[in-house]
C-alpha cells in the first residue's frame, strides 16, 4: 500500500496545480460571455492575471535564494513551468477577446503600430516562443540552448510592462511594479555573489 504523501509532497504534484490556474479564466470567459463583464473590465483582468502570474516566474529564483526553506518558494520552483504557460494563457485570452472586439483586421493592423498596441504585439510574441518550448521534449532537443531561449523571459517583461504602462490610465502601478522586481533581482545577484 501507497506511503500517505504529506501535505507539501502533494501541494508539489503538478496535478493539482494546473486546474487551479485555470479556475480565474473560466471564471472570466464565462462572466465575459455572459454579458457580465464589459471588455474594458474583461480586457483588464486577464491582463492583471497574465502580469501577476509572470511575476510569479520573476519572483521564483529571488524567492528560492532569499528563503530557501520556505514551503512557497518549493512550489514556485516545482510549478514555475506551469505558472509560465498560464501567464502565456492569460495574454492568449487577453489578444482573443482584443481581436473579437477590433475585428476586421484592417483595424486590427492600423492600431498595431501604435507603440501602446506593438509592445503588446511583441511581448505576445516572445511568450508564444517561450510557452511553445515549456516542455521536456523543447528541454532535450533544445539542450544549453533552451535555458538561452528562456532567459529572453526578462525582454518579454521589459516589454509587457511597458506595453502596460503605456496602455494604462495611471502607468505608476506598472512602473512601480518593475522597479520592485528589478531591485529583487539585483538583491539576488548581489547576494549570489557574496556567497561565491
Amino acid at each position: 500500500m501507497r506511503a500517505r504523501l504529506g501535505l507539501s509532497e502533494r501541494l508539489t504534484r503538478r496535478l493539482y496545480v494546473w486546474p487551479l490556474l485555470a479556475l480565474p479564466a473560466l471564471y472570466i470567459a464565462f462572466q465575459w460571455t455572459a454579458d457580465q463583464l464589459s471588455y474594458g473590465e474583461t480586457i483588464h483582468l486577464t491582463g492583471q492575471w497574465s502580469v501577476g502570474l509572470l511575476c510569479a516566474v520573476l519572483l521564483t529564483s529571488p524567492i528560492k535564494h532569499l528563503f530557501p526553506r520556505w514551503l512557497g518558494s518549493r512550489l514556485l520552483l516545482r510549478h514555475r513551468r506551469a505558472i509560465g504557460v498560464a501567464s502565456f494563457g492569460y495574454a492568449l485570452l487577453h489578444t482573443v477577446i482584443y481581436l473579437v472586439k477590433k475585428w476586421p483586421a484592417g483595424l486590427v493592423l492600423q492600431e498595431g503600430l501604435d507603440p501602446s498596441l506593438l509592445t503588446g504585439w511583441i511581448a505576445f510574441l516572445l511568450f508564444l516562443a517561450l510557452a511553445v518550448s515549456s516542455n521536456n521534449i523543447s528541454v532535450k532537443k533544445l539542450g544549453r540552448h533552451w535555458k538561452t531561449l528562456h532567459r529572453s523571459v526578462y525582454i518579454a517583461a521589459a516589454v509587457t510592462f511597458t506595453h502596460w504602462a503605456l496602455t494604462s490610465f495611471n502607468p505608476s502601478t506598472a512602473m512601480a511594479i518593475a522597479i520592485t522586481l528589478c531591485l529583487v533581482e539585483l538583491t539576488r545577484i548581489r547576494r549570489k555573489k557574496t556567497n561565491s
